[in-house]
């Protein structure tokens, strides 16, 4: 049979509009955040809109293989004169239900990276090359339900037990199995999911598939083929379990995936490519910055590279005293990078320090350093209306006035009182 035969008379021929439009309809809603948001990484874009799709991509692949392979038990398919492989016979209706259920994982990805205007990467196709692959799975398991049990009961319950039990893993604990039923989480900017990420899941309903596809060998004896094909899918079950059972909620990941530019030296900064118009004149005010800071006796930091780590995803590296690594990407685009750098390089001695000394430091930095319109620009947003903190900034204004009409020996000598103080500091 052809697959054009085979999608002329079988299911998904009623099945598809239904399915799409349910596609059409998680994508519209699932969708949360402008793509914008994402900065043109590939796989942040591919995987966003399919955190709501996988349960329905595998619910069609099993309910649909059931309902066909129902058809064939009530045409009495397997009871004819063998002219062909049965598994032949069965890919053949199985092949338009696979492919319905790929529309389901690809066509929403591909309208997201035309609307965003991305080119799709080796990285961003790791995830959907899984759940394809699965899709597979859950349609051999489906198709092997319907061999035993009538479609009519077998569909319905199957297409819904199928979608909660992967859909309602991103709400349960432990976490090992949303991990291994498919339901793969949001993918961070710099972020790539590690092999063994996408292949736990493969390996389960991988596991069971292949033991199914065993089980129907029409040679053989029958007790090797139930043993080989029970070792199989255990051992499938088995191994993902291990494998996943004491991952976190977040499933390994790399990052760093991103293009970088960098630019001067002393300290040399890099930024994502995308970000890096405004690159050098960033570097060169914070090198500047850094120098008076140095000149005033308020810091004695010297990096050699300040590196955004906006694309470390959520494993980011801890920096250095030669390598400073910040969340740059927001502040450059909002013109406060300078000044992050600025607040960064001012080290307090303990770890608890009162508002008034902190904000006094940062205030006098600022000042110096030429980013004071950063500062309030910030502090506007943490005060609102809050009277208290309106009291604060009133302290702050004058302690720094007072500081800064004296000459620079003494200012020296205010700051690193101000770094080294401890106790709360009383008006």
């Amino acid at each position: 049979m052809k697959f054009t035969t085979s999608l002329r008379s079988g299911s998904v021929r009623w099945a598809a509009p239904v399915v799409l439009l349910l596609t059409f309809l998680y994508y519209v809603v699932g969708e949360t955040a402008p793509l914008s948001s994402y900065y043109h990484y590939a796989p942040t874009i591919v995987a966003e809109p399919l955190k709501t799709l996988y349960a329905l991509a595998y619910a069609v692949a099993a309910a649909l293989a059931c309902w066909e392979s129902g058809r064939l038990r009530s045409a009495r398919i397997w009871a004819l004169a063998p002219a062909r492989s049965r598994y032949r016979i069965a890919a053949n209706v199985l092949a338009p239900v696979i492919v319905l259920s790929w529309c389901v994982l690809l066509v929403p990805p591909a309208i997201s990276l035309m609307r965003s205007a991305t080119m799709p990467s080796l990285d961003s196709l790791r995830l959907p090359l899984a759940a394809m692959v699965l899709c597979v799975a859950h349609a051999i398991v489906g198709f092997a339900v319907g061999c035993w049990i009538p479609r009519v009961i077998a569909t319905p319950i199957l297409a819904v037990t199928d979608w909660i039990t992967v859909a309602f893993t991103r709400a349960v604990l432990p976490y090992w199995p949303r991990h291994v039923s498919g339901q793969f989480g949001e993918i961070g900017f710099g972020e790539v999911p590690d092999l063994v990420t996408a292949a736990v899941p493969v390996m389960l309903a991988g596991g069971v598939a292949a033991g199914l596809m065993i089980l129907w060998l029409p040679y053989g004896w029958r007790v090797l083929r139930v043993v080989v094909a029970a070792a199989v899918a255990v051992g499938g079950i088995l191994g993902a379990y291990r494998t996943a059972v004491d991952w976190p909620h977040t499933p390994p990941l790399t990052g760093g995936h991103v293009a970088m530019k960098c630019a001067g030296s002393t300290p040399r900064m890099c930024v994502p490519e995308f970000n890096s118009s405004s690159l050098p004149e960033v570097q060169r005010d914070t090198a500047n910055a850094l120098r008076v800071l140095r000149d005033a006796g308020a810091t004695s930091a010297q990096p050699r590279l300040i590196t955004d780590s906006y694309g470390d995803g959520r494993r980011r590296k801890a920096s250095t005293d030669t390598v400073w690594r910040m969340v740059l990407t927001p502040p450059v685009q909002s013109g406060d990078a300078v000044y992050q750098v600025v607040v960064r390089s001012l080290h307090f001695r303990c770890e608890q320090v009162d508002a008034r000394t902190v904000h006094s430091a940062w205030l006098w930095a600022a000042v110096k350093t030429g980013q004071e319109k950063a500062y309030r620009k910030h502090r506007e947003r943490e005060e609102g209306q809050d009277p208290l903190a309106q009291e604060l900034a009133k302290q702050v204004q004058a302690d720094v006035t007072r500081v800064l009409a004296e000459p620079q020996a003494e200012q020296t000598e205010w700051i690193r009182r101000m770094l080294d103080t401890c106790e709360a500091k009383t008006s």
